[in-house]
C-alpha cells in the first residue's frame, strides 16, 4: 500500500516536473542539454559486453569510488563502466578525469515506468549504490531482473533512521531487496541490521583510500607559485555564518603574520555574492577563484566559486578548517546532521580544524584525532591559536595504508558481486 502511495506522489509529480526543471535550470542546478536523462532519454550509447553501474548522489559519493572506477575502467572483462549521479556538480568533475570505458548519466526520476526502462537500456551485471542511496521504485526494478544489488560505503544517520522508521514494515521490504551491504561505520551497522539487511560486511570506509586527481594546467601554475610567497589558512565546506568565523579568524591570524591569505571554499558557491559581501563589511579585500585578476599582491580573502578544485588548495594547505561544525544546531536539522569528511584535506598533510558538531563523521574524527591529526575548536580564538603553517606528512602515512587495505578489501568484495558470487 505504502509503495503504491509513494508512486502516485511520484507521478503526480511529474505532472509538475517540467516547472521543477525550469526552475532548477534557471537556477543552475540542471544541465538543460542533459536534463532529458532523468527521463531515462539517454545521451550515451550502451554498447555490447558487460556492464556494471555505479550511482552516487553528489560530488562526494562520487570521488569516493574514482580509485574503483579506475581499476575497473582497466579490467578487459568489463566492456562499460555506468556512473549515475543527481546533481550537475557531480556531472562537471567527472567530465575532468579521463576514463576509457567509463560514462556518466543523470540518475532517473525513481518511478517504475523510468527505472524499468532504465535497467532494459543499460542491462546492469551488477547495481553498486553508494552510501544512503536507497530508491525503493530501483530497488524492486532490479530484484526483479535478477540484478546483484550492492549498497557500498553504506551510511546511515539517527535522523535517516528516524526516518525509515516512520514506515518501518515498508522500510524492512526495501531493504530486504540489498544483497549486501557494507556499512562505513559502526552505527550504519547497527541500523542496517534494524532493518532487517541479509548479508553485512564491514571491509571499512572507501574514503580512506587515497584519490589524488588534483592537476595544475598553465594558469594554475602561475597563481599557485603565487601562493608559494605566502602563509595560508583555509575554511572549506562552509555554510551560512562560518565564512564570517574564518574572516574574524583571519584578522586574528593577520596581527602575527602579514603575509597571510585566507581561502575559503564554500560548500555552495551560489553563495558567493552573499560571501563576498560579508567579507566586504570586515574591510577585507577579496578576489573570486573566476576572476581574471590572478594577482595576489594585498588580497586578504581568496573565494573559490568553482567546482571540484579543493584538492588544489589542499595541496597547499597547512591548516584547513572544515565547515558545517560550527553553525547553530538548529540549523543543522535541515543539512542532515553537523560535519564534513575530513578525510580528503587530512591526506595531503594539513591539520584539521572542525567545530563541535561532527556527527556525520564522529569515527572518521575519532582516528584523527588518535594520529593528532584533527582538533576541536570552540571559538575564533582557538581557531587561531590553533592553526599552524607547516605540513605533517609522517601522520599521513598511517592513514594512507590503511586506505590500501581497504582498497584491496572493496575490490575483491566487489569482483565477486560482479560475478555473481555473492
Amino acid at each position: 500500500m505504502i509503495f503504491f502511495i509513494y508512486q502516485l506522489f511520484t507521478s503526480i509529480l511529474l505532472i509538475f516536473s517540467p516547472l521543477i526543471i525550469l526552475y532548477r535550470i534557471l537556477k543552475n542546478k540542471e544541465d538543460k542539454l542533459r536534463v532529458k536523462e532523468k527521463f531515462c532519454l539517454p545521451s550515451k550509447l550502451r554498447g555490447n559486453g558487460k556492464l556494471i553501474w555505479f550511482h552516487g548522489s553528489s560530488v562526494g559519493e562520487i570521488m569516493s569510488i574514482i580509485p574503483i572506477i579506475k581499476r575497473y575502467d582497466k579490467d578487459k572483462s568489463i566492456n562499460k563502466i555506468l556512473i549515475t549521479s543527481s546533481t550537475l556538480s557531480s556531472s562537471k568533475i567527472l567530465t575532468k578525469i579521463k576514463f576509457k570505458k567509463t560514462v556518466h548519466q543523470f540518475y532517473p526520476i525513481d518511478h517504475f515506468f523510468f527505472s524499468n526502462k532504465f535497467l532494459d537500456y543499460w542491462k546492469p551485471s551488477a547495481a553498486i549504490f553508494i552510501e544512503s542511496e536507497i530508491w525503493p521504485s530501483m530497488f524492486r526494478s532490479i530484484k526483479i531482473k535478477g540484478i546483484p544489488l550492492i549498497l557500498l560505503n553504506a551510511r546511515i544517520t539517527q535522523k535517516t533512521s528516524n526516518q525509515w522508521s516512520l514506515i518501518k514494515s515498508f522500510s524492512e521490504s526495501i531493504f530486504d531487496l540489498i544483497d549486501i551491504a557494507y556499512p562505513q561505520n559502526l552505527e550504519t551497522k547497527k541500523f542496517l541490521k534494524k532493518f532487517k539487511v541479509k548479508n553485512i560486511k564491514s571491509i571499512g570506509n572507501i574514503k580512506f583510500i587515497k584519490n589524488d586527481d588534483a592537476k595544475y594546467d598553465k594558469i594554475d601554475k602561475k597563481l599557485f607559485s603565487q601562493f608559494k610567497k605566502y602563509k595560508t589558512f583555509v575554511a572549506a565546506s562552509t555554510h551560512n555564518s562560518e565564512e564570517i568565523f574564518a574572516a574574524k579568524t583571519h584578522i586574528l591570524l593577520k596581527k602575527k603574520n602579514k603575509n597571510l591569505i585566507t581561502i575559503i571554499i564554500p560548500r555552495y558557491i551560489g553563495r558567493v555574492n552573499q560571501i563576498a559581501n560579508q567579507m566586504k563589511e570586515f574591510k577585507l579585500n577579496t578576489v573570486l577563484r573566476s576572476s581574471k585578476n590572478k594577482k595576489l599582491k594585498n588580497i586578504d580573502i581568496f573565494i573559490v566559486d568553482t567546482f571540484g578544485e579543493s584538492k588544489k588548495f589542499y595541496k597547499i594547505a597547512t591548516t584547513v578548517f572544515l565547515g558545517k561544525s560550527i553553525i547553530k544546531k538548529e540549523d543543522l536539522v535541515s543539512l542532515g546532521g553537523g560535519g564534513q569528511n575530513p578525510l580528503e584535506p587530512a591526506r595531503f598533510g594539513a591539520k584539521i580544524l572542525h567545530g563541535p558538531n561532527v556527527d556525520n563523521f564522529k569515527e572518521v574524527y575519532e582516528y584523527l584525532n588518535t594520529l593528532k591529526i584533527s582538533s576541536k575548536v570552540n571559538s575564533v580564538i582557538e581557531c587561531a591559536n590553533s592553526t599552524i603553517f607547516k605540513k605533517n606528512m609522517k601522520k599521513v602515512k598511517k592513514m594512507e595504508a590503511l586506505g590500501r587495505t581497504i582498497l584491496k578489501k572493496t575490490l575483491k568484495e566487489l569482483d565477486k558481486s560482479i560475478n555473481n558470487e555473492i
